[in-house]
């Protein structure tokens, strides 16, 4: 799509919102019905474009991607008759015979960009929860995952008119298009780099932005550790979608007295969960490009590698790689990995640890495994980053309990849940008065007889 085309889009759906259709909650349980209804008939053809695009398993499509997207818009559907609904707070003396209300409002015309490595979940949850919301939406999905792309379009296309959501195909050239235009929220997924150019864009027009970006997430193991089940699980998170994942575990800082256990147990449970030759299995999945798998390759110092670090050029597939003996001056520590490689560090207490991870740009996610309350209290208390687990790894952003985003670098705004709707819409405060008493004090000229009445009242 050119400059006018988009134009024209934005045009419609202003018109739309602004025709209040999209504030009935019916309106808004009925477009999430619609949406839902879709993504399940639509699974089979999302599952084969995720294969293509990132040679994804189906099962991993589904309880990654699919299942967590149909489970969301059950969430939405179910709470936002609720959300929508005006809510009574507290009046102060001061405003007697008034009535205090909190109203959450659509912002209206939302654009939201969504990255290549998660395209279905990443694309769907933020528009289910714009619609959830009463706002109107334009979708630009990655360019880098165009089979997903393409069926995302049809699937939006077959239950939605293009004035009420829509999805615009395409790379730089539409995404520079779409950033002319003056939208009432932005929602983007990405990178840091492509975060901030959105996020300048946006300030022409005072435009609110959420950014959910990525960074370097640490994964702590604690000496107090269940370190089979640690090494199970951050296996699980760090290879996930062959390790382009924005919360997956970026680097693991282990106590100094168990690196050497800790170490085998995550050979162990790489060739349990992979088998004994990844780069040759079909539940192995591989780089979204060449540029990326190039970028990864790189990272990999074979002088530190101590499993892994092979790679097959022509299937873009990399294998899981452990790398010890890691220093912040080595490259695979400058820049966050996005890919199957896992660097060792170590420490020797918990306060150094703090040190570090806050002394760096604050990260998406942070893992702690420890058995240790004391530890965990410390660590959750005192690092900054965006969110994490405790004994586990990126299964929080499965919780429509709990927001999911970003701090400092690596984001702002949060969504899931709630949080979604809150992020899609903007909260009046309204405080509607009664006619009578009308109170002289509060009017020019000022009476010093007032002044201990109006005190006391103002306590």
């Amino acid at each position: 799509m050119d400059q006018d085309q988009i134009a024209e889009l934005c045009r419609c759906q202003r018109e739309f919102f602004a025709a209040g259709a999209t504030l009935d909650p019916d309106f808004r349980r009925q477009a999430l019905g619609r949406l839902y209804g879709a993504l399940e008939k639509s699974q089979d053809l999302l599952s084969q474009a995720l294969y293509e695009d990132l040679g994804k398993p189906a099962q991993e499509s589904y309880f990654c991607e699919i299942g967590l997207c149909l489970s969301e818009i059950r969430y939405l559907s179910r709470h936002v008759g609720a959300f929508a609904r005006e809510k009574t707070v507290p009046t102060p003396l001061s405003q007697f015979r008034g009535r205090s209300f909190r109203k959450w409002s659509p912002y209206g015309l939302c654009l939201i960009m969504s990255p290549w490595n998660y395209p279905v979940l990443l694309t769907l949850e933020p528009l289910a929860a714009a619609l959830a919301a009463g706002n109107t939406a334009i979708v630009k999905p990655s360019a880098y995952a165009p089979a997903t792309a393409q069926a995302l379009k049809t699937l939006v296309g077959s239950v939605f008119p293009r004035e009420h959501a829509a999805v615009v195909l395409g790379g730089r050239q539409e995404n520079a298009c779409l950033l002319e235009e003056r939208f009432d929220h932005i929602f983007f997924t990405g990178s840091r780099a492509v975060g901030q150019l959105v996020l300048q864009k946006a300030a022409r027009h005072l435009t609110p932005v959420t950014l959910e970006l990525g960074g370097k997430s640490p994964c702590i193991v604690h000496q107090s550790a269940d370190l089979s089940l640690a090494a199970r699980r951050i296996v699980f998170g760090k290879l996930l979608n062959c390790g382009q994942t924005c919360v997956a575990p970026d680097y693991i800082l282990c106590h100094s007295s168990v690196k050497g256990e800790l170490v085998e147990q995550l050979i162990r449970q790489i060739r349990l969960q992979y088998g004994p030759d990844p780069l040759h299995s079909d539940a192995w999945g591989r780089m979204v490009s060449r540029k990326h798998f190039d970028r990864v390759v790189s990272l990999i110092d074979r002088e530190k590698t101590v499993f892994g670090g092979g790679s097959d050029p022509d299937r873009l597939k990399i294998e899981p790689t452990l790398l010890d003996g890691v220093g912040w001056e080595d490259p695979v520590m400058g820049e966050e990995i996005f890919g199957p490689v896992l660097p060792i560090m170590t420490y020797e207490d918990l306060e150094e640890v703090i040190r570090t991870v806050n002394s760096r740009p604050s990260p998406l996610a942070l893992y702690l495994f420890a058995r240790d309350r004391k530890a965990v209290r410390l660590v959750t208390d005192r690092c900054v980053f965006g969110g994490g687990c405790v004994n586990d790894c990126v299964v929080h952003l499965a919780s429509s309990h709990l927001p999911f985003g970003g701090v400092g670098e690596s984001g702002m705004g949060a969504y899931h849940g709630k949080a979604s709707l809150e992020t899609f819409s903007h909260c009046k405060g309204i405080l509607e008065k009664k006619s009578r008493p009308d109170l002289p004090m509060r009017y020019q000229p000022y009476d010093p007889h007032y002044d201990t009445l109006i005190r006391k009242i103002l306590r």
